[in-house]
């Protein structure tokens, strides 16, 4: 469903699922972490998934948002993320681990604690549900206790890692021609988007016998949407919107431009009245 949220002095079109459709009918936007560079970006809550919000800009288009015309055809997709990718580094940050001393177990809420960053106080019910496939987890009384382990983390990436090498001959002709080490390098690479180098990436690399150096070019390689680090999106008026761009691009964008304001965007009752004035 496309849909635009109005913020305050813009608007951008968002292609989501509508809050509603499926799931609790709630949709919020959150400031996060990225997994692996620790940049403050934008997520979309919705419907109790997490989605991971990308860009695209076309070099000519425009929008009809309702009887509007946005002069800036910019799109934005949501797309979900498996949250554990996300909180990986909270969980690993709050054990505490030093050498061989597995570090600490801690209650959830002291984990998504984080300051300046109070989108991950929404995500406690998710990783209550979602975080025991990588943690030890021990209850005392009523309150549950979470800890990273290695062996499941790896066992989690291992299987990530397995179930994209599948996928991806499926999805595109090139990889199905491509040989089985290369495509592995490629899941490994996509995979790494999301990881911290030390320890995970490093370790997948470790132990499918690839080179780190070359499997972090394969991913820099790799064309991928640019997400919406630092979005300027609004809060959650929607309106429905129509695309009137006629050219499009052939490649997407590998690196998130800075986004273009709407500058003169027309009601566009007032653009065909001010027509006929001037044509009586």
């Amino acid at each position: 469903m496309g849909s635009c949220w109005e913020g305050i002095d813009e608007s951008r079109l968002l292609i989501a699922p509508a809050p509603g459709a499926y799931g609790d009918g709630s949709a919020i936007f959150l400031s996060l972490r990225h997994p692996k560079s620790g940049v403050r970006t934008s997520y979309l809550l919705c419907n109790g998934l997490l989605q991971e919000l990308h860009w695209f800009k076309q070099p000519y288009g425009s929008w009809f948002l309702g009887d509007y015309v946005s002069e800036d055809g910019s799109l934005y997709t949501a797309t979900p993320i498996d949250p554990v990718f996300i909180m990986l580094p909270l969980f690993e940050d709050a054990r505490m681990k030093k050498g061989d001393d597995p570090g600490k177990f801690r209650q959830l809420d002291e984990i998504l604690f984080l300051n300046d960053y109070p989108g991950y106080q929404q995500l406690f019910s998710i990783a209550k549900d979602c975080m025991e496939i990588v943690c030890e987890s021990k209850e005392i009384g009523s309150t549950k206790f979470f800890r990273l382990d290695d062996k499941k983390v790896f066992a989690w990436l291992h299987y990530k890692v397995c179930q994209l090498k599948q996928t991806l001959p499926a999805l595109d002709q090139n990889y199905a021609a491509r040989e089985e080490k290369d495509t592995l390098a490629d899941s490994v690479s996509i995979l790494g988007e999301y990881l911290k180098d030390d320890p995970w990436l490093k370790l997948l690399c470790d132990h499918f016998k690839l080179n780190l150096p070359e499997a972090k070019r394969i991913a820099a390689d790799i064309e991928v949407c640019p997400s919406a680090i630092e979005s300027p999106v609004g809060s959650s008026n929607f309106s429905q919107g129509k695309n009137t761009s006629e050219k499009k691009t052939g490649r997407n964008v590998k690196q998130a431009k800075k986004v273009k304001v709407e500058t003169e965007s027309r009601n566009i009752k007032e653009m065909f009245s001010r027509a006929s004035r001037r044509r009586n």
